[in-house]
Formats: structure tokens, C-alpha cells, sequence
């Protein structure tokens, strides 16, 4: 265990504040330091890009907890430490028959990271990454070791957490038997296409991804199929809405493959493979979840906005999700469209922008990630999550004194 300065985000562009970072190498020892600190709070695999991990005094760094993959198959579980990245784990998962439901596009992210603030994968049928969790271990302000179950009162509150009712040792997720994936690539789409029927464009794989630079087209779509039998299994077509399918690429350093071959899911449900630099590598990132039968409305919206947007963009990636019933997730109560921004490493640029992106989509109930960019303040939020209230209520149960209060907390939930 060793402790040094706090340091940034992955992206570089947010310094933490904290005093100091930790790395325990034990769940015993994270109990030892949360019992013994004022405040302290839990540190991913720091691809956040604002201070939703920052806090007034140390940071637990829980890369180093051990693995120790536990899969339940009675129960479809697979219960593994806080800091193991999906990209890491998911290969010893596959060879034990089982796989994650889904992944986010890089599987560089921490397990618990991931959970805690609402990051996903895509698919109109599959959930974010945090609807999929079971089970919390979490050291509570005493340094006591409690486990929070889906079912239990207050889960809907503690299954999205932010991070704010204790430090997570151990994580618990759903998992469904290992399979076999595709990856194709199609493009061009003209923007038409898209708006004609973004539900059968999404709807065409288990996950769809579709990039555009706002420029009157999606320039590529990558549809990720289930490859064999059985109710998830896609016939792969030709084309797409009219966009003709490409001749994709094999998997390389940076990109897995997306030419049609057949692999295993921790292979093609990522965009990127866990030895590459992830992204683009120098940016800035934004996300919106807007109700995806109000998609075509959000995208014209959006779209109105780019001429100020283009300068300052990477990329745009559109996907679907699920609904779920967790009080602090954007997907909550409905199916959603993400509109995720990959900008050029330009904060302040973006940060003056966000403010007109945002306004174009709040008609829509547009709600923010909470690991991104965002210039939505305090009353904005409390006006997009109906159970704000309830989760303040059960963080002020679980942490009376505030040991766990982030940044973030402060900033935008009165916590």
C-alpha cells in the first residue's frame, strides 16, 4: 500500500483536489483506511472527465484489490473485486462458460467505476452496466463490511451510488452463457435514413453503434451480432436503411475486428481492444440520454448545432439502451438514445458550448453522464431524476457524517 499525490483524469484535463491517493492491495486494508480517515473516497481507472471521483481528503485507488473471480452458475452470477477491468477478467469469465451481458466501448473501465456512474455498452434490449449488478461488498464509515442485494430496500438508490454510501470491495453482476460474436461495419447512412427509423436502425443486432460528424450522413454503423443458435441470433444483411455493408477490417492494436469473422463476445462487444490506447487518447467527452421515442426530435435538435459543434469534434457515437428503474440512472424509466461527443482536447472550448447543446435537448428530458462533461447545474438535475430526493434520503442514512461527500455531490445533488 502506498500513498502519493492525487494527480488527474485519465483524460488530463481534470486535477483531482484530494490530498493524496492511496492503492490498497486488500479489502482489509481499505476497511483499515476508511476507518480511519475523515474523508475519503474510491478511485476507478480515473476515465472520468470531471470530479465525479474527487473529494476533500484521500483517494482509494482499488486497481490493485485482487480479481478473485467467483462465478456462481446456479445463480448466473460472477462476483469479482472493485477495481478489476472488464477487458482484464472477461477472458477468464468466457473460459468458465459464462459472459458479461455487455460491455462498455472500452474495456479499459474498472468494474465498480463503470457501475457507480451509469456507463454502458449499447442495444435497445440491453441495460447499462449498472442495471446489470447484483451485489455490492461495501466498507460503510465505520470500516464495517456490509452486502448490499438487488431487492433489498433503498437498491434502487444504491445500484447507481455515485460512489457517495461507502467504498466498494467486491461487485456481483448478472452473466449469461459464453458466446460467439460478429462485428460488421456499414456506411455511408444518409441522415434521412437514419431519422426514417432510428428504432430498425438500432434494432438491427444486439448492439449497434452509429458514428457521424453532423455533416448530413452516419458515416459508419457497427452492428455486433450474437454468431449461432437461438432467440438472440440476427440474420446479417446486406444492407442497412440503405447503407451498403463494408468491408470492415480485422481486429489490430487499436480497433477489434468488425469484418464479419466470428469471435468471442469480450472480442467484438468493445470497440477497442484492452492493450490499445483507448479513444482517440487526447480528448474531452459529453454524453446525453434523451427518451429514444423522442430521438428524432433530439437529433434535429442537435443537428441545428453544427456548424459550432464540427470545429471542436472528434466524433459523435449514437446508441440505444434500455430503460431501468435506478433512481440516479439515465436511462431510468425508459428506453433512451445516447448522444456521446468525443471532443478535440479543448475544455474551455467545449465547456462554452455544452450550454447550447444541452438547452436544445432538456426539452426532451436530456440528462447527462455523470463521469462527462456537463454544464447542467444543481436545479437542472434535481428537475430530471424524480428520485433524487429518495437517494439523498438513503445517503444521509448510510453516511451521516459525510465521509464519502465527492465533489460532485456538493456540486450538483446538495450532498
Amino acid at each position: 500500500m502506498q500513498g502519493d499525490g492525487a494527480g488527474s483524469t485519465w483524460s488530463g484535463t481534470y486535477t483531482y483536489t484530494a490530498r493524496d491517493v492511496v492503492r490498497p492491495t486488500a479489502p482489509e486494508q481499505v476497511a483499515e483506511i476508511v476507518a480511519g480517515a475523515r474523508h475519503v473516497r474510491a478511485l476507478g481507472t480515473r476515465h472520468s472527465f470531471n470530479d465525479v471521483a474527487d473529494g476533500p481528503g484521500t483517494l482509494l485507488d482499488l486497481g490493485a484489490l485482487p480479481a478473485d473471480l467467483v462465478v456462481d452458475a446456479a445463480e448466473g452470477t460472477a462476483t469479482l473485486g472493485a477495481g478489476t477491468r472488464y477487458g482484464v477478467v472477461a477472458p477468464d469469465l468466457d473460459a468458465a462458460g459464462f459472459a458479461f451481458t455487455n460491455m462498455g466501448s472500452l474495456p479499459h473501465i474498472s468494474i465498480a467505476g463503470a457501475t457507480a456512474t451509469g456507463t454502458h455498452g449499447s442495444g435497445t434490449r440491453n441495460r447499462s452496466l449498472s442495471a446489470e449488478v447484483r451485489a455490492l461488498e461495501i466498507v460503510d464509515a465505520a470500516g464495517g463490511t456490509r452486502i448490499l442485494r438487488r431487492g433489498d430496500p433503498g437498491w434502487g438508490g444504491a445500484g447507481l451510488h455515485l460512489g457517495l454510501l461507502g467504498v466498494v470491495t467486491r461487485v456481483t453482476l448478472d452473466v449469461v452463457p459464453a458466446f460467439r460474436m460478429r462485428q460488421d461495419a456499414y456506411g455511408p447512412l444518409p441522415w434521412s435514413a437514419l431519422l426514417e427509423d432510428v428504432s430498425g436502425v438500432f434494432g438491427a443486432g444486439y448492439s449497434v453503434s452509429g458514428f457521424t460528424n453532423w455533416d448530413g450522413r452516419v458515416r459508419e454503423l457497427l452492428v455486433k451480432s450474437v454468431v449461432g443458435a437461438g432467440s438472440e441470433s440476427l440474420p446479417v444483411p446486406d444492407d442497412l436503411a440503405g447503407a451498403p455493408r463494408l468491408p470492415g477490417a480485422p481486429g489490430d492494436a487499436h480497433h477489434t475486428a468488425r469484418d464479419g469473422s466470428a469471435g468471442p463476445w469480450w472480442d467484438r462487444l468493445p470497440h477497442f481492444p484492452i492493450g490499445s490506447v483507448p479513444s482517440v487518447g487526447s480528448e474531452v467527452q459529453s454524453e446525453h440520454f434523451v427518451p429514444l421515442a423522442r430521438a428524432v426530435e433530439a437529433l434535429d435538435a442537435v443537428a441545428a448545432l453544427a456548424v459550432r459543434i464540427q470545429p471542436l469534434l472528434h466524433v459523435t457515437e449514437l446508441r440505444t439502451l434500455a430503460g431501468d428503474d435506478l433512481w440516479l440512472s439515465p436511462t431510468q424509466g425508459q428506453d433512451v438514445l445516447c448522444i456521446a461527443f468525443t471532443w478535440k482536447r479543448m475544455p474551455d472550448e467545449v465547456m462554452a458550448l455544452l450550454p447550447a447543446i444541452e438547452e436544445a435537448l432538456l426539452p426532451f428530458g436530456g440528462r447527462p453522464h455523470w463521469g462527462k462533461l456537463s454544464s447542467l447545474d444543481a436545479a437542472t438535475i434535481d428537475a430530471l431524476y424524480p428520485r433524487l430526493a429518495d437517494f439523498r434520503a438513503l445517503v444521509r442514512r448510510s453516511d451521516p457524517d459525510r465521509k464519502f461527500a465527492s465533489r460532485l455531490g456538493s456540486r450538483l445533488l446538495a450532498l
